[in-house]
């Protein structure tokens, strides 16, 4: 790893994204602090990358680097962590039913994940599909259907539900551009997770030949659903 990419490039990626994790733009711009849930599942997410070996601790800490190669390193892993925690902020509602829906799912696929998963190919496609997901089901199917200018369809889905729930599943819609904004912290931080270490020749070649089916799947019907939706929502 090179000295820029570890003393400037991957702390600016890994900074700005947990600037704009918490970032609520509106009227007023206000700063939401991570939630608990969040706390939780960053430092699991953390677990997995180590596991996975997309980040190794040793490559920025230990005693064969300099005082100051030291401190660089730390500060790589400090950004790291926040915006880890900043990811999942940013991808969960920030109150309600869903809150705690969002929370519990995050939690269980990466329990799955730190356990299931090994390979540094197989996990961060796995972080891309869920991130890919969530991103799609909050920002783009939940936005639809809580939008205050939606159709028909979307209102009376919204009513049922919030009927079905006994009004928990209240959610309140962002301006568009946080999710624009949501869109960039969640590419800067793969980004920044593909730069961290570079692949093994054999970890390519493995990851050249098998694809997650199942995955990619879902992603297309979660997709599929938000494209009805916002149909529904520009047609009724």
């Amino acid at each position: 790893m090179t000295a820029l990419r570890e003393a400037i490039v991957l702390p600016l990626l890994f900074l700005t994204v947990a600037l704009l994790g918490g970032l609520r733009v509106g009227a007023p711009v206000r700063f939401v602090p991570p939630p608990l849930i969040a706390i939780v599942v960053g430092l699991l997410l953390v677990a997995a990358l180590i596991r996975a070996s997309v980040l190794v601790p040793r490559d920025f800490v230990g005693g064969h680097r300099k005082p100051l190669e030291q401190a660089s390193g730390l500060t790589v892993l400090i950004a790291l962590g926040a915006a880890s925690v900043q990811v999942f902020t940013l991808l969960t509602p920030d109150r309600g039913l869903l809150h705690l829906l969002f929370g519990a799912f995050f939690f269980i696929q990466l329990l799955t994940t730190l356990a299931g998963t090994s390979g540094r190919t197989a996990l961060l496609r796995s972080l891309t599909v869920l991130f890919g997901a969530a991103f799609v089901l909050r920002y783009i199917v939940l936005e639809s259907l809580y939008a205050p200018t939606g159709g028909t369809l979307a209102k009376v889905l919204t009513v049922l539900l919030e009927g079905v729930s006994l009004g928990a599943l209240q959610y309140e819609p962002a301006a568009p551009a946080t999710g624009y904004l949501a869109f960039l912290a969640l590419a800067l931080y793969l980004v920044g997770l593909f730069l961290l270490r570079a692949p093994h020749p054999q970890e390519l070649v493995r990851g050249s030949r098998t694809v997650d089916a199942t995955a990619v799947v879902r992603l297309l019907v979660l997709c599929a659903v938000a494209g009805t939706l916002a149909c529904a929502r520009l047609t009724l």
